[in-house]
């Protein structure tokens, strides 16, 4: 064989094996690609078959007539009974006390009712008289709702942190600080070490100002709480609001940047319990929460780290309402007990107390500008994507009566925080499914459809709570084909498990591929297989019984809608 020969053949055994090296990538990643595709296709071929066996049938929207006015706080609280007393009081001449729940609750949570108990049984005299106090464990936020509605007002409140009496100042009773702290703690990010350094590396140090830069730049998936409830999540949104303009939080420029960073956050939650749980599933590179939590928890201190920011929550007491001078001494008298230094060491060994030499850069803030930024998380949270929501709800005949009644209930007392710019549907099931208002943008037409055909709804027939599940997936699978600038969510209203139609097993891979989020509510219920489903794409599941449950639900759609 020549030279020249030889030269060729060698050529073209090299053109060949690049050829097929370069297809072979090119195929594996389009197989990839397709597989993922398939995935979607797949299940959405599955949800079509599935939908075409169930009995399903279209309801007649009926129009009823709206309230126009804002959602009454007051009417939507339960009894204050639903709030435990943690320390009743030994004396007729005591005061109550609103406390929040890491301070006034058992165990680790329960160093002021240790202390009050304590104070009780010193039986010290105030004014000639014996006194006593009497500790009810309640969230700061709902505390603070309960207070600035007039519905309930205690003699006195120590919430986490001075926000809530900022609030109340604001719109509320008389207030009067006692004391600026009761025990110690620090509101902080959570961050998991490989995060932690990763972030580092990148931007030097972490603070709120570099982690919000991370969160936009879709580098840091954190999750926060409920600002309306939470401490942490109300501390964490106006600091989040003052990296943006520290002069004026709620400024044109803070809310753009607010709204941007928001597109990028993934979890809203509830409570803390919910916020923690999708830590551990995986979502979360990072969350907030208080370092005497943090103390406690030992598998977040040796997989976290805990960076604190915004203001302190050293637990303020604060005197509530027009009291006479002898309530006020016995509130006085309280916080000098408690602040002896040997419950101060107590509060020490319960996580409190820790990270004293934290200081808040942050100027101080007025009630009004934080109503004002609560007001601006609920419009820009879902960031520039509205929400498409399905209401999917149990009429089976074991709703009927009280339970339907609730039901209905709390649909047309939370419909007034679901937002404007949203889209809503509504469904019904018991052996069948009835699509009782087919998804549309939640205008005021929309708004009396949905209160009119909400008092339609009967009880009577069986459960089939995953072929309802299934119709309403269709509803925003068949919706987003032509509207896909909106996130599907869907909320389950029920009161017990399936007994009718398709089963959880049937229904979880589905959930799963099309991760829509769906929050389950249960009347007096075993909602076992309901808290199943939520968790799959981590929603909440709420028990709520017949005397909270339209509180609860305003709660939940306040802060998911």
């Amino acid at each position: 064989m020549n030279k020249t020969k030889f030269f060729f053949i060698s050529l073209l055994i090299v053109i060949i094996v690049f050829i097929g090296v370069y297809a072979g990538v090119s195929f594996t990643a389009n197989l990839g690609k397709s597989q993922t595709q398939v995935t979607a296709e797949s299940a959405a071929k599955q949800l079509n078959k599935m939908y075409e066996k169930i009995s399903v049938v279209n309801g007649t929207p009926v129009k009823g007539q709206i309230d126009i006015n804002p959602a009454d706080v007051a009417s939507s609280l339960p009894d204050i009974s639903k709030f435990p007393i943690t320390v009743n009081n030994t004396t007729d001449y005591f005061v109550e006390i609103f406390s929040s729940t890491e301070k006034s609750g058992s165990g680790v949570d329960g160093w002021l009712t240790d202390v009050a108990n304590e104070f009780n049984k010193a039986q010290i005299v105030v004014n000639g008289k014996t006194a006593s106090v009497k500790i009810r464990n309640i969230a700061s936020g709902t505390a603070t709702d309960y207070i600035k509605s007039g519905k309930y007002v205690p003699d006195a409140f120590t919430p986490s942190n001075e926000l809530w009496g900022e609030m109340i100042k604001s719109g509320g009773p008389k207030i009067q600080l006692v004391t600026k702290s009761l025990v110690g703690n620090v509101p902080g990010i959570v961050i998991s070490k490989k995060k932690y350094d990763a972030l580092v590396a990148k931007y030097g140090s972490i603070n709120v100002t570099t982690v919000t830069q991370a969160i936009s730049n879709n580098e840091f998936a954190m999750g926060y709480t409920d600002p309306f409830a939470s401490s942490t999540g109300l501390n964490f949104l106006v600091t989040a609001l003052s990296t943006w303009d520290n002069k004026n939080p709620i400024s044109e420029k803070a809310v753009l940047e607010f709204e941007k960073f928001q597109t990028n956050v993934p979890f809203i939650a509830s409570t803390t319990i919910q916020m923690r749980d999708a830590a551990k599933s995986g979502m979360l590179d990072g969350f907030v929460l208080e370092y005497q939590t943090f103390q406690n928890a030992a598998e977040l201190t040796n997989d976290y780290v805990f960076t604190p920011f915004g203001y302190r929550h050293d637990s303020p007491l604060y005197a509530l309402g027009d009291l006479p001078i002898v309530k006020l001494d016995v509130i006085k008298r309280f916080a000098e007990f408690v602040t002896q230094a040997k419950y101060q060491q107590a509060a020490k060994d319960k996580g409190f107390n820790g990270l004293e030499n934290y200081k808040s850069e942050l100027p101080a803030i007025d009630g009004n500008t934080l109503s004002s930024a609560q007001k601006v998380w609920k419009e820009k949270k879902n960031g520039s994507k509205p929400l498409a929501a399905v209401f999917v709800t149990d009429v089976s005949g074991s709703m009927d009566g009280k339970p339907i009644n609730r039901l209905k209930e709390s649909l047309l007392k939370g419909q007034k925080y679901l937002g404007k710019e949203n889209r809503i549907g509504l469904v019904s099931y018991s052996n069948g499914v009835t699509i009782n208002l087919p998804i549309a943008k939640y205008d005021t037409n929309q708004q009396s459809l949905f209160v009119g055909t909400v008092g339609t709804l009967q009880a009577g027939g069986g459960t089939a709570t995953f072929d309802a599940i299934a119709v309403a997936m269709k509803m925003l699978q068949d919706y987003m084909a032509g509207d896909p600038n909106v996130k599907p969510i869907i909320f389950v209203l029920s009161d017990g498990e399936t007994n009718a139609g398709h089963s959880l097993k049937d229904i979880r891979g589905l959930i799963e591929t099309l991760q829509i989020p769906i929050y389950t509510i249960g009347y007096n219920a075993d909602i076992a297989a309901l808290q199943s489903i939520s968790s799959i794409n981590e929603a909440a599941s709420i028990n709520a019984d017949t005397d909270d449950v339209v509180y609860k639900i305003s709660n939940l759609l306040n802060v998911q809608m």
